[in-house]
Parts: C-alpha cells; structure tokens; sequence
C-alpha cells in the first residue's frame, strides 16, 4: 500500500514539473481592467449522494445515502490532490468471503486523490484511501469522474460526480453525487 501511495506522489510531482515548462501564461491568469486575478488554488465542496453497495447478506444491491466533503488544493488549473470524505448514513449487512456476513454500521470513507483536469471541468480522481467503522476498517483504492460546471462569476460550482471503491478483501461500491462548490 505504501509502494502505491508513494509512486503516486512521485508521479504527480513529475507530471506537475512536466506541465510547469510551458512558456505561456496559465489561463486562469485572467486580466480585469488592468489588474491580475490569483489562481484560486483551494476548493471545498459539499455533496450528497447514494452509494451502491453490490451484494448485501441477502445477495441483493442497496443504495445507501451518503454526504460527502471535499477538499482540493490545485498546483495549477490540471494538476490538484483532494482529501475526500463520504460518510454512509445507514447501518447494513455485507456478505463476506462466502458465506461470513459483516455488519457497517456508517462506514466513514477518506480518500486523497491525484486529481487531473484533462479538458474544462472534467476533474479524473485517483488515490487510496481508508474506510473506517467500528466493527472492521478497510484499506480502499478510489477511481472517480467529476465534472464542474461553474455558476456566476464568483468560482461557485455544481459538479455531478461518479466514483468506484474497491476495499481490499472486502467489498466494492459505485456511488453518484451531487455537490456544490466554492474555489478561494
């Protein structure tokens, strides 16, 4: 787990090294009757949502509601790391390994995620994470979409997001949201 997390920062350093040789300005370097506004490098975000647990104890899916908060820290308008939070509001059996079923009683999850933004607000999110609860925590792996629509003048957005957990020797789930957010 470590070897992933350190390759990881290892690679988002390169890559953002790599995209600062450009000899142009950014393009959040925007100009306003002669005075410069600052990349706004923070974000925060709040969402709701469901997650889609595969196979509850009696082999069927449930969706669980979910709230989520965000926070993201941007090196420049591609590159960014997240700490990510979802909290799962509801108690449920999982089946485990067989036939061994496992009670989550509102599993916490925190991921801190590369985050990459290929093309307008498309934002990809890639990192590990942790799910804790208190009757067994498990390590995760998250893979997620998002994509930011901006409101008004004032860096406010709504941004619609996917994302799939896959918690090591346990279980995965989908989950969709719907968040607002505010970059400062």
């Amino acid at each position: 787990m470590w070897r992933f997390i350190l390759l990881l920062a290892a690679g988002l350093g390169l890559a953002t090294n790599l995209s600062a040789q450009h000899a142009h300005s950014a393009p959040a370097e925007e100009t306003d009757g002669g005075h410069h506004k600052a990349f706004p490098h923070h974000r925060i975000a709040l969402l709701i949502g469901h997650t889609h647990v595969p196979a509850n104890a009696e082999g069927k899916g449930m969706l669980i509601p979910s709230w989520g908060l965000d926070y993201e820290y941007w090196f420049n308008p591609t590159w960014g790391v997240g700490l990510h939070t979802d909290l799962e509001l509801q108690t449920f059996l999982i089946e485990r390994s067989g036939e061994e079923q496992l009670e989550r009683d509102y599993p916490l999850v925190l991921t801190v995620d590369a985050l990459y933004n290929p093309w307008k607000g498309l934002v990809i999110q890639l990192g590990p994470g942790y799910e804790i609860e208190r009757n067994e925590n498990f390590y995760l792996v998250r893979f997620g979409l998002e994509y930011e629509i901006e409101i008004g003048q004032r860096h406010w957005d709504l941004c619609p997001s996917v994302f799939y957990d896959t918690r090591f020797d346990a279980y995965d789930t989908w989950s969709i949201a719907l968040g607002v957010g505010k970059r400062f």
